[in-house]
């Protein structure tokens, strides 16, 4: 992890090139004027400085995993018919089928075939799961989860490096 005592964090790829450098938010705002200048200068500016206000509270829809569902719809074995209602517990949104509403009250986030079943609630962006059981369906709902703004990076290390971010080679160097 970056903390002020390290604040710089060299990322390699898998052939061990540098490829980023991740910055402590304090170093960075100390070097964003000089960086944003010099960016400016090359003509690679970017388009914002200033960090900008998701849309919406909820990052944009992934596509539904339709065919999952399909699948388990074809190998239903439950004594029970399918069953297309969904509830939402936390804010009240309530669909009888949810594939026919347009536009969707509730998207389906997951489908398999042990009759887990999991939906996003378009009003308040909870998630409700549905466990189908031999005679028996569960339902949990969960609150949409606040997300701090500076926390939504998605980080992921190439196969070949190092769990600390660093190259096989460079920790090799260093012994």
């Amino acid at each position: 992890m970056l903390s002020s005592q390290q604040p710089i964090k060299l990322l390699y790829n898998e052939d061990g090139s540098l490829c980023a450098a991740l910055l402590h938010p304090d170093l960075w705002s100390i070097l964003q004027p000089e960086v944003l200048k010099i960016l400016n200068e090359k003509g690679l500016a970017l388009e914002s400085s200033a960090p900008q206000a998701p849309s919406s509270s909820r990052p944009t829809q992934r596509s539904e995993p339709i065919s999952d569902w399909e699948e388990l719809t074809a190998y239903w074995d439950f004594s029970y018919p399918v069953d297309y209602d969904v509830s939402c517990e936390h804010c009240g949104a309530h669909t009888d089928n949810w594939q026919q509403d347009n536009p969707r009250t509730f998207c389906l986030s997951a489908a398999n075939l042990g009759g887990l079943v999991s939906f996003e609630c378009q009003r308040c962006g909870a998630r409700i799961v549905k466990k189908h059981f031999e005679d028996v369906i569960a339902t949990e709902c969960t609150p949409p989860q606040q997300q701090d703004p500076r926390k939504m990076g998605k980080y992921s290390t190439p196969s070949g490096l190092a769990a600390n971010g660093s190259s096989p080679d460079a920790s090799a160097q260093e012994d």
